[in-house]
Order: structure tokens, then C-alpha cells, then sequence
């Protein structure tokens, strides 16, 4: 899966902690729903965090498209619910 975060890059998580990227996702999905800025910014920031330390950056020259995008790290509550599927980022698991 590559995971675009915008004004960042792109990023392959295929091979990090899909039940722990989950999570972080969650969180953020979680936030967002109870309104809540400051917590959806933190976990937003937690989710960065993960994915920029344990997915590998996607080479400039990739022309495939992004699985995910995810805004900046200092996105507006909106704008991170304006990214959300309805399950976070990533679609939950089947």
C-alpha cells in the first residue's frame, strides 16, 4: 500500500505493522468523529510519525498512484475529515 502524505512525499507501508498503522488510523478517525481538533491533530501527528519512520519513500521518478492520502501535519480538523472514507484513511480490515 503507498500512503501519500501530502507536502511530504509518498511512503510503502506494505511491510510495517498493518494492525498498528490501524490503530493510528483509528485514533485519528476517532478524534475527528467527537469533534475533537487538538486530539485529531496529535493523532494525525502520531500516523506521520509512523508511517514516515517504518514505510520506505516511494522514488521520485514512481508514476503509480497513492492507496491513501493524508493531509499535512497541521491540517485543520475539516481538512482531515474531508480525507476520511467513512474508515479512517485506511479501510478496515475485512
Amino acid at each position: 500500500m503507498i500512503i501519500r502524505i501530502m507536502g511530504e512525499g509518498q511512503f510503502d507501508v506494505a511491510e510495517v505493522d498493518q494492525d498498528l498503522l490501524q490503530r493510528y488510523d483509528n485514533q485519528v478517525e476517532d478524534a475527528v468523529t467527537a469533534g475533537d481538533e487538538e486530539g485529531a491533530r496529535t493523532a494525525l501527528n502520531a500516523f506521520h510519525d509512523y508511517v514516515v519512520s517504518n514505510g520506505k519513500p516511494v522514488a521520485d521518478d514512481y508514476l503509480g498512484s497513492s492507496d491513501v492520502v493524508v493531509p499535512f501535519v497541521d491540517a485543520t480538523l475539516a481538512e482531515i475529515a474531508e480525507l476520511l472514507t467513512g474508515e479512517g484513511f485506511i479501510p478496515d480490515p475485512a
